[in-house]
């Protein structure tokens, strides 16, 4: 007996030792919603669900520091980050778990094969100029009901589930996926390559691109995996066409999946994915591509994890830091008239020929279209930046250009996990971004991320500042911002960076 006794207290004693080494604990789960053929899209033409390929899933992963809590909904969607319809997200799942609502982080793969869950989206960038109790009330449809009860009963079951973790992460390597897609002509001026200009580029073109694809995975006191987190940077669009909207997790959500079988073969357990900066980088096949291709794709990016976790280190560091950070980015001045009512006339041609089904609209103010799109497609895209042409034109006339917003000011959010640093921006920001933060920060693993609660469109770094290009140029498709000023979306990267480094210390 006394023996017995004696061997009771050590078991006792080392689970502990253990607990209280390793004050991490964590708790994840995911829902899935399968809408109908029907809703409503991003489409520019108003083109609605014609074919369901597959769910869309979300995580909800609940982790805890002693008296901190934080948050992450990972959803392999994009209109979850709408301005009416993520501040209604996040606020649900605060409820459901008694916490700040700031402590809970919407983080979205940019999916683009997927629908609105609100029938009134509006994107942050539309809403600058508005008041908050301007922003419409989202009205949600039934696949945002559906969206909306699922995640709060799968955030209240989070608490009861919530374990002691260690944090073990490793690094992969996947370049097949994704391409560069902003290109220079020989004139220097910049413009977006489609896939017919990725024809022209060599063999399956893929440019500067970033090729990491980390995972972060939470291992219990039996070394089972709790749970797993992964990033990489591309747009998932291999399957997406808006002129045939169809619904379908692409490769993010089938890279997930797989990954998860192979961690735990016997027991679900939920994979997150975090969307990477990836604002000048696509995955392939956009609006030539296919579910075969996005399901293609997801297997490569799994495999590449799967291979990265023969190397899986654990964190030295233990428990969570989190902070929100205010940055302010630069704005510069109006074009000037002459500029600007050129472009109007430019635009306005462009829009008429486009009506009447011209296919020789492929160019218009720095924009490139390819010929996927039909000329009335291409002719709403232009319809949608030319009200902030005569917004800027109107400024100028009644002589209020100089007093337009000289900066854009956000919130980050930036956290550390064990050995993990990361950070989310409301924005998709370009790679560049990423990669000084990555490169500046102390901590042995940085995963910085775009698509965080909100987004105000694309960020650029300070070389791709002044392009006029679709994503350089996006400040013509807010409700209204001038354009970006250098070093733009660098000074996001010198206060993560700067954060980071307080946390590694």
């Amino acid at each position: 007996m006394r023996f017995l006794s004696i061997v009771l207290i050590l078991i006792v004693s080392a689970e502990s030792a253990w607990a209280e080494n390793m004050p991490l604990r964590v708790a994840a789960l995911e829902f899935a919603i399968t809408p109908t053929t029907g809703g409503y899209t991003s489409s520019k033409t108003g083109a609605r669900v014609t074919k369901v390929a597959g769910p869309l899933k979300t995580a909800v992963t609940l982790l805890e520091d002693g008296d901190t809590r934080l948050c992450l909904i990972t959803s392999h969607m994009n209109s979850p980050k709408g301005a009416n319809i993520a501040p209604l997200i996040r606020r649900a799942v605060a409820e459901a778990l008694e916490m700040p609502i700031t402590h809970v982080l919407l983080m979205v793969s940019h999916n683009h094969t997927d629908l609105n869950l609100v029938s009134n989206h509006i994107e942050a960038y539309s809403t600058l100029l508005m008041k908050s109790d301007e922003i419409p009330t989202p009205k949600l449809e039934p696949a945002g009901e559906d969206f909306m009860r699922q995640l709060a009963a799968t955030a209240k079951q989070l608490p009861a589930l919530l374990q002691p973790v260690t944090v073990w992460w490793a690094v992969g390597s996947e370049n097949r996926i994704s391409y560069n897609r902003k290109g220079r002509r020989p004139d220097g001026t910049a413009y977006l390559i489609r896939e017919e200009d990725r024809d022209l580029l060599g063999a399956d073109f893929n440019g500067d691109i970033d090729t990491q694809a980390p995972i972060v995975v939470f291992k219990n006191e039996r070394g089972e995996v709790v749970t797993a987190i992964t990033q990489f940077t591309s747009h998932p669009c291999s399957c997406f066409h808006p002129e045939k909207p169809i619904i379908f997790g692409d490769w993010p959500q089938v890279a997930c999946d797989h990954l998860a079988q192979h961690l735990s073969p016997t027991k679900p357990i939920t994979v997150s994915f975090l969307q990477g900066c990836a604002g000048d980088v696509n995955s392939k096949g956009m609006f030539r591509g296919d579910v075969a291709l996005s399901k293609k794709y997801g297997r490569y990016l799994a495999d590449s994890y799967i291979a990265a976790l023969g190397n899986l280190k654990p964190s030295q560091r233990t428990g969570l830091d989190f902070r929100i950070e205010p940055v302010s980015i630069p704005l510069a001045p109006l074009p000037s008239e002459a500029v600007l009512k050129a472009e109007i006339a430019e635009m306005e041609d462009f829009i008429k020929r486009a009506a009447a089904g011209d296919e020789n609209t492929l160019l218009c103010v720095g924009q490139n279209f390819p010929r996927e799109l039909t000329p009335a497609y291409r002719g709403k895209l232009i319809e949608m930046i030319l009200p902030w042409n005569k917004w800027a034109l109107a400024m100028h006339q009644q002589g209020k250009a100089t007093t337009v917003a000289k900066t854009l000011d956000v919130e980050i959010q930036v956290f550390r996990i064990g050995d993990v640093g990361l950070m989310g921006m409301p924005f998709e920001p370009f790679q560049g971004i990423g990669r000084q933060i990555r490169a500046g920060s102390h901590l042995p693993l940085t995963i910085p991320c775009g698509y965080t609660n909100l987004s105000y469109g694309y960020l650029t770094d300070s070389p791709n500042t002044g392009d006029v290009e679709y994503q350089s140029a996006h400040y013509r498709y807010s409700k209204y911002r001038p354009p970006y000023a250098k070093p733009a979306g660098d000074v996001i990267a010198i206060k993560a960076v700067e954060t980071l480094n307080q946390f590694a210390q």
